[in-house]
């Protein structure tokens, strides 16, 4: 029995379920391999990185759905998805990076639609759909911290915490709302064990005339895929990476720096325990191994025990 690597769902002997299929689109019937294998697709995104507007440490691509062929294809320009195959460096970096938007889904974050495709090697590959693009080849404004605070990449990991707070009350259009949705963020990627969370991992995004978050990117356990992370977050909060405490995001962060009231910072807290039991649920019928699944639980279920 399969279960689809778009919606979980059990589906037979099909690779994928037909209400994944119409969520790709409403007229796919069938939706065929990637004609690559992982291999192949990193060498695509080596040979394809200058002419694409996506970057970053894992190869990506960009993709576009022809319903015709039933395939996913690999473009140039114009692309609605991106694709991000499997890497050689870091185990199962799909699989997770896959699970963790939808635990963050259930968290009540904005998450793109978002899925994994069999390779014709029957790897699999993370897929996204760009939240900057609408038309054909129209784009919302759209900047990362890193513009905004005026960092290059080779400086995206040279900032502070308390730094970017400056950045979501000059530029949001509604402050607080932003402040304690990326509280939010920043709480769920240290349950998650998500230590790369750098600058270019937050952005500004431009829509009839609102400026807001963007919906989450780039959410993954890093710390499980990373043989003996040291670090528990990328930029420093209170001065240090590591040996992190409940007090240092609550009553710190969230309340002193933030300056969210008693009541958000709560729900938030509240929000979290109602959907531990989901996050669970989803990694142990996630595509991750066995050994991958357990290394994450351990780890979600020691921080959340820092909060109770």
């Amino acid at each position: 029995m399969n279960r689809c690597p778009i919606t979980y769902e059990l589906c037979g002997m099909d690779k994928y379920s037909e209400k994944g299929l119409r969520m790709i689109a409403p007229k796919l019937t069938y939706l065929n391999d990637l004609p690559y294998t992982a291999v192949e697709l990193r060498q695509e995104a080596a040979n394809r990185a200058k002419k694409l507007s996506i970057q970053g440490v894992q190869p990506k691509l960009s993709a576009a759905i022809s319903i015709v062929d039933q395939e996913f294809k690999i473009v140039d320009q114009f692309g609605t998805y991106i694709i991000k195959p499997q890497n050689d460096l870091f185990p199962q970096l799909p699989e997770n990076e896959d699970v963790t938007m939808r635990m963050a889904k259930v968290f009540g974050l904005e998450v793109p639609f978002h899925g994994m495709l069999y390779g014709k090697d029957g790897s699999l590959s993370y897929f996204i759909k760009r939240f900057d693009r609408y038309g054909k080849g129209s784009k919302f404004a759209t900047e990362d911290f890193a513009q905004l605070t005026g960092n290059a990449r080779d400086t995206k990991y040279r900032f502070t915490m308390e730094k970017l707070i400056p950045v979501l009350d000059e530029y949001c259009s509604f402050p607080a709302i932003e402040k304690a949705d990326f509280f939010k963020r920043i709480l769920f990627c240290y349950f998650t064990g998500n230590e790369d969370m750098h600058l270019k991992n937050f952005s500004l995004i431009t829509k009839n005339g609102k400026t807001t978050l963007t919906p989450v990117y780039d959410f993954l356990n890093s710390t499980i895929a990373i043989k003996n992370a040291e670090e528990e977050i990328a930029l420093t909060l209170k001065g240090k990476k590591s040996n992190l405490s409940a007090a240092d995001f609550i009553d710190y962060y969230a309340k002193e720096r933030l300056q969210l009231n008693d009541k958000t910072v709560s729900v938030i807290l509240e929000k979290m325990q109602q959907v531990f039991p989901k996050w669970k649920e989803l990694i142990e019928i996630s595509f991750l191994s066995t050994e991958m699944k357990v290394k994450y639980l351990n780890l979600l279920e020691s921080r959340l025990a820092m909060f109770k």
